[in-house]
C-alpha cells in the first residue's frame, strides 16, 4: 500500500469521526450516519489495499 493511499484512508475514517462526533451533538442523524459511512468505507479500502500487497509479495 503506497503511503498516498494510507493517508487518503486514514482521511476518511478522520473524516467519518468528526461528521459521526458533530451529528451527535447537533442531534443531525443524517450527518452521524453520513460519518458512520465515511469511517466503514475507510476501512474497507485499508482491509482491501494490505490484501493486495499480501497477494504482491
Amino acid at each position: 500500500m503506497s503511503m498516498g493511499d494510507k493517508a487518503k484512508n486514514a482521511g476518511d475514517k478522520i473524516k467519518g469521526t468528526a461528521k459521526e462526533a458533530t451529528g451527535k451533538a447537533v442531534g443531525n442523524e443524517r450527518l452521524e450516519a453520513e460519518g458512520k459511512a465515511d469511517k466503514a468505507k475507510g476501512d474497507l479500502k485499508q482491509a482491501g489495499e494490505k490484501v493486495k500487497d499480501t497477494f504482491k509479495d
